[in-house]
C-alpha cells in the first residue's frame, strides 16, 4: 500500500431502495461496466467495489444490494450484506429516486441509519427527469426524517453535479494510504464480473418472463485449446423451474444464443481478448431458499 503525505482514502457505501440507480453511479464514477444494471429491482445481489483513484485520493465505493424486506433466504442474505456495508464506512451515500415520493422502503432504510455516526449524504438521483421547481420539495419531505451531512441531487445516468458530489466525498475522507493500484477499479474477480455479466443479459432479455430466480456459475475460464489468443468461457445458468428452463433457451435456442452474443461483447471488453461462451442451462428447484446453493452459487455469508 502506497503512504502519500496529504492522501486521502476510504470507504463510501451505497445504500437506497431497489431501482434507484447505484449501479449506473458506480459504473459512471469508474468509468466502465462493473455492476450490472437492470430497470428490474433486486438486481445486485453481493457488495461491488468499484476503485475511483484520484490525484489526492482514493475512494472505494460498496454497491449494496437494494434494501427491502427479505421474502426469501436469498432475500435475508442480500439485506444482511447491506447492512454490514453500513459498518467501519467514512461516507455513506443514501440514493433515492427523484421520480419517487418517499415510501415506506425510504423510510425502513433511515431506520437502519439511525443512530449511525458515520455521515449520511442523501442523493437525489434521477433530477434529468422531473421539473427543477419540483426539487425543493423532494428535499423538505427527506430533511424532516434525518440529520443528513449532505443533500445533493445528481443524475448518474447523464452525469449531471456528479463531479460536485465526488468533491464533497473526498472533503470527508480521512488521510490514508492508497490501498489498490491506481489501474484498479474492482476488488472483485473477473469470474464474478463475468457471471454478472451473463446474468444481465438474460434478465434484458426474458423481461417480466423470468424473476429474479436466475444464477449464473462460471464452470471454467481456460485458454481455447484449438485456438491461439482466444479464451474459452463455459457457464452454467441456473433456473428454479423447467418453464424457466424453456424461457432461457428460446424457440430453437434463439433466445440462449442472443444472450451469448451480447454476453460475449461484455466480456471482450474486460478480457481484452476474443472469447469462445459456451452457455448451459439447468434447473436447480427452489435454489433461492436452500443456503447450500446460496454457498454454490457465491452467496458466501463469510465473505462479508
Amino acid at each position: 500500500m502506497q503512504e502519500n503525505k496529504g492522501y486521502k482514502s476510504g470507504f463510501v457505501s451505497i445504500v437506497g431502495r431497489p431501482n434507484v440507480g447505484k449501479s449506473t453511479f458506480l459504473n459512471r464514477v469508474i468509468g466502465q461496466k462493473i455492476a450490472i444494471m437492470s430497470d428490474k429491482p433486486q438486481t445486485t445481489r453481493n457488495k461491488v467495489q468499484g476503485v475511483l483513484t484520484q490525484e489526492n485520493s482514493q475512494t472505494i465505493f460498496i454497491d449494496t444490494p437494494g434494501i427491502h424486506k427479505p421474502k426469501h433466504k436469498l432475500g435475508e442474505f442480500m439485506l444482511k450484506t447491506s447492512r454490514n456495508a453500513l459498518r467501519e464506512v467514512d461516507v455513506i451515500m443514501f440514493m433515492v429516486n427523484a421520480e419517487q415520493a418517499i415510501g415506506k422502503g425510504d423510510e425502513f432504510i433511515i431506520e437502519l441509519l439511525q443512530g449511525n455516526k458515520t455521515p449520511v449524504f442523501l442523493i437525489i438521483n434521477k433530477i434529468d427527469l422531473i421539473h427543477p421547481d419540483q426539487l425543493m420539495k423532494i428535499i423538505d419531505s427527506y430533511k424532516d426524517k434525518f440529520d443528513f451531512a449532505e443533500i445533493i441531487p445528481i443524475s448518474a445516468l447523464q452525469g449531471n453535479n456528479v463531479e460536485n458530489l465526488l468533491t464533497t466525498i473526498e472533503k470527508y475522507l480521512p488521510e490514508g494510504p492508497q490501498y489498490y493500484p491506481a489501474d484498479q477499479v474492482t476488488d472483485h474477480p473477473e469470474r464474478f464480473i463475468i457471471s454478472e455479466l451473463i446474468r444481465e443479459k438474460v434478465l434484458h432479455l426474458t423481461r417480466e418472463e423470468i424473476p429474479h430466480s436466475i444464477a449464473v456459475v462460471i464452470e471454467r475460464i481456460k485458454p481455447h485449446e484449438e485456438k491461439e489468443n482466444m479464451i474459452h468461457v463455459q457457464a452454467t445458468i441456473m433456473v428454479e423451474r423447467d418453464s424457466q428452463k424453456g424461457i432461457v433457451i428460446g424457440k430453437r435456442g434463439a433466445l440462449l444464443k442472443e444472450v451469448g452474443v451480447r454476453a460475449r461483447q461484455d466480456i471482450e471488453m474486460l478480457l481484452g481478448s476474443k472469447v469462445y461462451l459456451e452457455l448451459w442451462v439447468k434447473v436447480q428447484k427452489d435454489w433461492r431458499n436452500k443456503q447450500t446453493h446460496l454457498r454454490d452459487f457465491g452467496f458466501r455469508e463469510d465473505e462479508y
